[in-house]
């Protein structure tokens, strides 16, 4: 009868181990789903609705955008009822032409270019005063409860709100702003009427409002970062600037991130500041893609719900490659998010 030397049977349980192993992996991978369906069935019951809810209100008018966008569907063409008849839809199939038309065309590109600055301007001042803010309150100052609230209060009022207040400070006849600008011997700014000024003007209003919501996030980041440090470096000599520059700021690095992405998305998207404040204008100066996409599809004669569902799927593929490459930077950079 042969024996097995130590090192085959060594190899011969490896093989063994490698066999069962393989085995079990492919058992786990093809009955994986039926095992967390019956441990977990609760779970899926409660999220089972949610992801149905989600599925209708977002699936669907996102798949029928990106079908009307492959059409020449307008305002003429659908189906429609005129009275008692009911008249067919006759648009017709073009492919990709729309986006073509629309990426080719100075139109989409020129807006393209303000929608950015825009969103840049937004962001980079709402973190700027934010964050100028959030440390000021970080600071045991007297009266700081009563700052926060004060602070907080744009954020609290509803957003069509705030901008038609903003509106009437705005008006050229007989706005507070021209008001006490007179008072001072200055001529009324035309602040809605003027291209310039008016892209001033909403860029201001959109950081009045972000603000709050950025303060109060970088203030529950600043919070998170222990005293120990900042005693420690004013210990070893170091001044403000240099506090701020290799504490405070890589210790914030996690919300800011966060922050940043979720600003970016809201401004480049924010379509009741531009339309409740300048409709777009004065001419086309303020208008940006979300809602140029509305005015396609709701002022233009005919209504051209094609040219609007093309740029409402530019938009979605513009911030879906912004997100992945914002995600790529910050894994380079060591960050998990």
């Amino acid at each position: 009868m042969a024996v097995d030397t130590p090192s085959q049977s060594v190899a011969k349980a490896a093989g063994d181990d490698v066999a069962r192993g393989r085995s079990r992996g492919t058992g786990s991978h093809r009955g994986a789903p039926k095992r967390s369906l019956s441990t977990h069935w609760y779970a899926w019951a409660m999220v089972a609705p949610v992801t149905v809810v989600i599925a209708v209100i977002i699936g669907y008018p996102l798949v029928r955008g990106i079908y009307l966008s492959l059409t020449d569907a307008n305002e003429r063409n659908v189906a429609r009822s005129i009275g008692v008849n009911q008249i067919p839809a006759t648009y017709e199939f073009v492919g990709l032409d729309n986006y073509t038309d629309a990426i080719t065309g100075g139109q989409f590109l020129g807006t393209l270019g303000w929608t950015i600055v825009w969103t840049v301007s937004c962001v980079a001042l709402t973190f700027a005063l934010g964050l100028g803010l959030a440390n000021i309150l970080n600071r045991k100052i007297a009266g700081r409860s009563a700052y926060r609230l004060m602070l907080i209060l744009p954020w609290a009022v509803p957003g069509f709100v705030s901008v038609f207040a903003w509106r009437f400070l705005y008006n050229q006849d007989n706005g507070l702003l021209n008001k006490v600008l007179a008072g001072g011997g200055i001529d009324a700014v035309p602040w809605l009427n003027d291209p310039t000024w008016a892209k001033i003007s909403v860029i201001a209003t959109n950081v009045w409002l972000g603000v709050p919501f950025m303060m109060v996030a970088l203030l529950g980041g600043l919070q998170s970062i222990p005293g120990e440090l900042y005693e420690a470096a004013e210990m070893d000599g170091a001044n403000a600037w240099q506090r701020f520059r290799h504490i405070t700021m890589p210790g914030l690095r996690s919300v800011s991130t966060t922050v940043v992405l979720l600003s970016t998305i809201w401004t480049f998207n924010m379509f009741p500041v531009i339309f409740l404040l300048t409709r777009g204008g004065p001419g086309e100066a303020t208008q940006i893609l979300v809602t140029q996409a509305y005015k396609f599809s709701f002022e233009v004669s005919p209504r051209d719900f094609a040219q609007s569902s093309t740029w409402g799927v530019l938009i979605l593929v513009l911030l879906m490659v912004f997100a992945a490459f914002y995600q790529r930077v910050l894994r380079k950079q060591g960050e998990v998010w």
